[in-house]
C-alpha cells in the first residue's frame, strides 16, 4: 500500500495526539497520587495492617489526638515513625502527627523529659503519654490508657501465701499484672494485717487464692467492703476456703467438694485429668463474642442455690464439658465417676458473675440553684466474680488459649469498663521465626556448603561439555 504525503501527515498527527494524551493521563495520575494513597497488605500475618485490637481501641477515641515525634533530621528514623503512625492516621483521621527536631527546642525537651531520639508525645483530652518508640503495640496501649477517663485501682490481697503480683514463679500473677499496667490499670498489694483498711479508691479487690487462714478481722473487713458495694474478684481453689466461708455465705454461693476432672483431656495431649477445658460460653457481658478455648488446671465446682431474698443475682458464665465430674477421691490410677461418693456429673459451673444494685450515698447539694446534681443518688451496680480456679491467670498458664483475654475481660467488667471488653490483649502479630537447632544446622549447611558446591559442580559440568564439543 502506497502512503501518500497527506496520510503520512495524519498518522504523525495521530501519534502526536496519542503521546500528548498519554502524557496528560500520566501527569494526572501522578497528581492524584499526591492527594490520595492506597495500600495493600499481602503479607501472611498482616504485618503492615492495624490489628483488630488497635482498630477497636481507635473506635473508642472520640476527638483529636495529637502525636508529636521528637526526632532529629534522620530520614530513615522519620520514615519509620511516619509509616507506623500513618496506619493509625489512615484508620482515624482525627489523629495528627508532627515532627520536631529536639535540638531546636532544648527547653521543651527538658520540660517533657524527652531522652530518646524518636520519642513520641501523645496528647488526648488533656491527658498525655510518652512513648520511647513508635510501635503499634506501644501506641495502642497508650491510646487505651488515655481513653480511660478515670483512674482504675486494682488491689490484690497478700500475706497468706496468696499469688503475688510481682513474683516470677509459675504460680504468681506478675505477667497478668504487667499486662493490666500496660492497659492503664494500677495494681497494688495490700496486707490487711499490716494496713487494716481497704482504700476508698479501690476499683476491684482481688482475693488471689490464700494458702493459710485469714484472721476473723480480715474477713470482716472484706465483708464490710462487699456490703458497701465494692467490686470483688475471688480466685478460689479446690479444698479449704481458709477462713472465707462467711464470705461465700454472704455471696450466696457454695463450693462443691472435690476437684473437677475430665479424663478425656488425654485426647488433646493433656495427661493430667484435673485440667478442665471450657469451649462454649453463654451470652454474658464478660464473654461477649468470646470464642477461644480456655484452660483451668485445677478447679472447684460452684453452685448458687436459688434462695428467696438472696441479695445477689448470679449467672454462671464458665462451665465445663458434660463429660467432667467432681472427683472426691485421690487423683491416681484409673478414676471414674462415682455418684455414691457424692460426686456430681458435668457440666459444672466453675465461675459465677454476681450483681446487685447498691444505693449510692446522697449527693451534696449543688452550690448554685441552676447547677445539676451528680448521679450519686442513682443506684450503683455492684459486680462480683467468683472463679473456682486461680491458676489459669498465673505465669505458667496465662498464655494458654484465651486465658489472658478472659482475665482482662473480667477485670474490665468488674471495673465498669464494658467498652474495653473483648479487645485482644496482644496487638501485634508475632513476626519472629523460632526454629530448632537441627533445622538451623540444616539451613546453614545447605546454604553455606551444599548450594555453593552444587553451583560449582554445575559450572564445571557445562565447561567440560563445551570443551568436548
Amino acid at each position: 500500500m502506497k502512503i501518500s504525503r497527506k496520510l503520512h501527515t495524519e498518522i504523525r498527527l495521530q501519534n502526536l495526539a496519542f503521546s500528548l494524551l498519554f502524557l496528560a493521563v500520566v501527569g494526572l495520575l501522578a497528581w492524584l497520587s499526591t492527594r490520595y494513597s492506597t495500600q495493600f497488605d499481602w503479607t501472611a500475618g498482616g504485618r503492615h495492617t492495624l490489628s483488630e485490637a488497635s482498630r477497636k481501641v481507635l473506635d473508642l477515641i472520640d476527638g483529636p489526638v495529637k502525636i508529636t515525634a521528637y526526632a532529629r533530621e534522620n530520614r530513615q528514623l522519620r520514615e519509620q515513625i511516619d509509616d507506623q503512625i500513618g496506619r493509625f492516621v489512615r484508620a482515624k483521621p482525627s489523629l495528627s502527627l508532627q515532627f520536631v527536631n529536639p535540638d531546636t527546642q532544648p527547653d521543651k525537651i527538658r520540660e517533657l523529659g524527652i531522652t530518646t531520639d524518636g520519642e513520641l508525645f501523645v496528647e488526648y483530652q488533656g491527658r498525655s503519654e510518652k512513648l520511647p518508640q513508635a510501635t503499634e503495640t506501644a501506641l495502642t496501649n497508650a491510646l487505651q490508657r488515655l481513653a480511660l477517663a478515670k483512674d482504675q485501682h486494682v488491689v490484690v490481697l497478700e500475706g497468706h501465701g496468696d499469688r503475688s503480683i510481682v513474683g516470677r514463679a509459675n504460680h504468681d500473677l506478675s505477667q497478668f499484672s504487667e499486662e493490666l499496667g500496660r492497659k492503664g490499670i494500677t495494681l497494688s498489694a495490700l496486707n490487711l494485717a499490716v494496713t487494716p483498711a481497704i482504700p476508698d479508691n479501690t476499683s476491684v479487690l482481688v482475693i488471689a487464692g490464700p494458702k493459710t487462714n485469714l484472721l476473723p478481722g480480715e474477713v470482716t473487713l472484706i465483708q464490710n467492703y462487699v456490703n458497701a458495694g465494692g467490686n470483688l474478684l475471688w480466685l478460689a481453689d479446690p479444698g479449704e476456703l481458709h477462713g472465707l466461708a462467711p464470705l461465700a455465705q454472704q455471696l450466696g454461693i457454695k463450693f462443691l467438694p472435690g476437684v473437677v476432672v475430665d479424663a478425656s483431656t488425654q485426647l488433646f495431649g493433656i495427661a493430667d485429668p484435673t485440667f478442665a477445658l471450657v469451649a462454649e460460653y453463654p451470652p454474658h457481658a464478660i464473654t461477649t463474642q468470646f470464642q477461644n478455648v480456655t484452660m483451668f488446671p485445677a478447679s472447684a465446682a460452684i453452685e448458687k442455690p436459688d434462695a428467696p431474698g438472696a441479695p445477689f443475682e448470679g449467672e454462671a458464665f464458665l462451665s465445663t464439658l458434660a463429660r467432667s465430674w467432681t472427683e472426691t477421691g485421690k487423683i491416681e490410677g484409673k478414676i471414674q465417676f462415682d455418684a455414691n461418693q457424692g460426686e456430681k456429673q458435668g457440666p459444672l459451673a466453675i465461675a459465677y458473675a454476681l450483681t446487685r444494685s447498691v444505693p449510692k450515698p446522697e449527693a451534696p447539694k449543688p452550690a448554685k440553684p441552676d447547677a445539676k446534681p451528680e448521679d450519686a443518688a442513682k443506684p450503683k451496680l455492684q459486680r462480683i466474680v467468683v472463679v473456682g480456679d486461680g491458676d489459669f491467670l498465673t505465669n505458667a498458664y496465662l498464655g494458654e488459649g484465651g486465658n489472658l483475654e478472659l482475665g482482662m475481660n473480667m477485670i474490665h467488667w468488674l471495673a465498669q469498663n464494658d467498652q474495653f471488653i473483648n479487645i485482644p490483649a496482644r496487638t501485634a502479630p508475632d513476626a519472629a521465626l523460632n526454629l530448632p537447632q537441627t533445622a538451623l544446622g540444616v539451613i546453614a549447611v545447605g546454604f553455606l556448603i551444599v548450594l555453593p558446591l552444587a553451583l560449582i559442580g554445575a559450572g564445571a559440568f557445562v565447561w567440560f561439555q563445551r570443551r568436548r564439543s
